[in-house]
């Protein structure tokens, strides 16, 4: 963990001793919590491009993905950072659930073993984050093992947190829920398909990540 001190260090000594590192904002939570449409948002916004691929089914992202020199604006404001969209993490992978969607037997045990990795190697970028967007589907319990384990990670590093409660636009969206679960973060609701609310999403990343 780093200490109160070391941050004052680099803040003050950073760019003296060389380019200080770029931020990086990784997007984290739950399969299908929105976490790569948000990064798409994100992206087309201020980039004009996409990061990457979204379906239905889990796991759809099963390696980090990285967008560099991400450049936001809000109220006269720049923010630039490298955006980090991470693969879902789950307590348990399945290779039986994807053969019920209608994959064949070695394109599931594929899928799971590459799910698998993938939530590996999220739980170890935590430790390069400088802040984390955990995306939360606003129509579910968000007090699940999943979520209290990344969140329970979070607290043990000490790095900045803000809630995304996601799928607003959906009828059964409960934002004060996730607030309820949660109420030491942050929480702000959006829908990252349709951008409903996108801009105090903005607003709240510049004020995370000071």
């Amino acid at each position: 963990m780093i200490t109160l001190m070391q941050k004052f260090i680099r803040s003050i000594f950073g760019d003296f001793f060389g380019k200080r590192k770029n931020l990086k904002i990784g997007l984290y939570g739950s399969p299908n919590g929105g976490k790569t449409t948000l990064a798409n948002k994100i992206c087309i916004d201020w980039l004009g491009e996409e990061m990457g691929s979204v379906s239905s089914v889990a796991h759809e992202t099963r390696e980090i993905q990285i967008k560099e020199q991400v450049t936001i604006k809000s109220k006269g404001k720049e923010l630039s950072f490298n955006l980090v969209d991470t693969p879902g993490i789950a307590t348990k992978i399945d290779y039986e659930d994807f053969i019920k969607v209608g994959m064949k037997e070695n394109e599931a045990k594929n899928r799971a073993k590459e799910a698998t990795k993938g939530v590996i190697d999220a739980i170890k970028w935590l430790d390069d984050m400088d802040v984390v967007v955990i995306v939360l589907d606003a129509t579910k319990d968000p007090y699940t093992q999943v979520n209290i384990t990344i969140v329970g990670n979070l607290q043990a590093r000490d790095i900045p947190v803000l809630l995304v409660a996601n799928k607003i636009d959906l009828k059964k969206a409960d934002i004060k829920m996730i607030q309820s679960a949660f109420p030491q973060y942050d929480v702000v609701g959006i829908s990252a398909k349709y951008g409903n609310n996108i801009e105090e999403f903005y607003e709240s990343l510049f004020k995370i990540s000071k």
